[in-house]
């Protein structure tokens, strides 16, 4: 980053405002955006095959039921892995342009919400999959599902990083991609004639968000240079 000298003329005002739009400067320099939704994006494909091998299914003449235990085995180990190189990503590019860089309290976060979804995820495990209820769980017990899956708590990190970057786009795409996580859109894309294919649209669909939000925010950062 290079910044420009402008006489204030010992005016307040425009000593504020210079401080200001400096600070913002070093903010924008700051961010690699692009690079955690990339990052993020990656791990949610890359997860579909061991969601889809992993799952264990039980059917009995009143249906079936299962247990994602892929979710177990692969995504505490990527979701810590990706939150690694996010903020090495982060550390390079910012010393890069010769700036500090926040993104450790973005990296911690996601770690403490990795090890949660884990705990949560194994206690629904334990409880319901081998005592399943016998009525339908209501709707808000679905969306608290989703929200604690990794799918969700990749938004709800995501929030943090945009809080901490003062970056309002960020925010506004996080919102939006977790309205299709936590409500889910598959536009008519479902196999029910496989079990384990049903979960498979929403989470193509989740990574694909992820990946056009790392490809905007990419062309973005470059149309502003």
């Amino acid at each position: 980053m290079t910044t420009d000298s402008v006489q204030a003329g010992g005016d307040p005002r425009r000593l504020l405002s210079n401080a200001r739009a400096l600070a913002h400067r070093v903010r924008r320099d700051q961010r690699a955006t692009w690079i955690a939704l990339l990052v993020l994006a990656a791990v949610t494909f890359a997860g579909i095959p061991f969601d889809y091998y992993g799952m264990v299914v039980r059917c009995t003449g009143d249906g079936c039921q299962f247990a994602r235990q892929g979710v177990l085995f692969y995504w505490p180990v990527a979701l810590l892995l990706a939150y690694a190189a996010i903020a090495y990503c982060y550390v390079r590019v910012a010393r890069a342009r010769g700036l500090g860089a926040r993104v450790l309290p973005y990296a911690i976060t996601g770690a403490g919400l990795t090890v949660l979804f884990t705990v949560v995820w194994l206690l629904a495990r334990l409880f319901l999959f081998d005592n399943p209820p016998a009525d339908p769980f209501p709707s808000w017990v679905l969306v608290l599902d989703r929200l604690v899956a990794p799918w969700g708590t990749i938004g709800v990190a995501l929030l943090v990083l945009a809080r901490l970057e003062r970056n309002v786009a960020l925010l506004i795409f996080t919102l939006g991609y977790l309205a299709v996580v936590l409500v889910p859109i598959n536009f008519g894309w479902q196999d029910h004639s496989n079990v384990r294919a049903e979960f498979v649209p929403q989470q193509v669909i989740n990574g694909a968000v992820l990946l056009l939000g790392a490809a905007g925010f990419a062309a973005a950062r470059r149309w502003r240079r």
